[in-house]
């Protein structure tokens, strides 16, 4: 006859350490990912894998950069489903993005990719005023629906200068144009005044010039990573980036 005694037993003494390794898992925070202009979430698909790897639930919002109010609301529509802590990360535009959206109680910390970080009430064409112009700037077109794209060579030689030709011609026909009205739109909240913040500088940036990437690093308090990367070091660069997020993560984790 079988004795289910010792198979009783055996759970008995699992159970706690599978609710254990399911605790650490849960308390572990998530990442949510708000990528720039001129691209979509595909931006992301080499840092993805590297977080997911080290078992943390990665979601990357697709941004319909019509507005900032739009861009936050579908941020907040993704914040909205986490179930715990979350470090917010925002690439270039996404930066005024999760500057505003960041003000939301779950997001722990934040991260800034070659990313724009306004003050409160500030618009994110105003972070220009006093910098070099950015070279590729020049690159920039409006269509006929009050959008702006870049151009293919723009693509190639000032935004992601460091990829091969092959990637950023799929770059270029993949962007998403964002409408010029939304830098115009002023933030009504600075999240990283109360949060803890990492920055990624790219130091061959052609898009955001390096010295504004630092100063607003040293404004926001971050803690800092110089990479030489160009405009998208997460394509460039994605084992290094992912790092940086992995250490956001870790330290909320540890500060819980």
């Amino acid at each position: 006859m079988f004795n289910a005694k010792p198979l009783i037993l055996a759970l008995a003494i699992a159970s706690p350490l599978f609710a254990a390794s399911s605790q650490a898992a849960e308390s572990k925070a998530s990442v949510v990912i708000v990528h720039g202009a001129f691209a979509d979430g595909s931006d992301w698909a080499k840092v993805v894998p590297l977080l997911q790897n080290k078992g943390i639930k990665v979601t990357v919002v697709q941004n319909p950069l019509t507005s900032l109010a739009d861009d936050v609301a579908a941020t907040q529509r993704v914040l909205n489903n986490q179930e715990g802590d979350v470090v917010l990360v925002g690439h270039s535009w996404g930066g005024t993005v999760i500057s505003q959206a960041g003000a939301d109680e779950k997001v722990r910390s934040l991260v800034y990719v070659a990313a724009f970080a306004p003050n409160a009430g500030q618009a994110s064409k105003e972070l220009y005023e006093g910098y070099r112009t950015a070279p590729g700037s020049s690159q920039i077109a409006a269509d006929k629906n009050g959008f702006l794209y870049l151009t293919p060579q723009g693509m190639a030689t000032d935004f992601a200068q460091d990829l091969p030709a092959e990637q950023t011609a799929v770059m270029a026909a993949t962007q998403g144009p964002i409408r010029a009205a939304a830098f115009d739109e002023r933030t009504s909240v600075a999240a990283w005044q109360q949060k803890p913040s990492w920055y990624i500088v790219a130091s061959d940036d052609r898009m955001i010039v390096p010295e504004m990437q630092r100063d607003f690093a040293k404004k926001l308090g971050a803690q800092t990573t110089e990479l030489a990367a160009s405009h998208v070091p997460q394509q460039s660069r994605p084992a290094d980036v992912a790092k940086v997020i992995i250490q956001a993560v870790e330290k909320t984790q540890a500060a819980r």
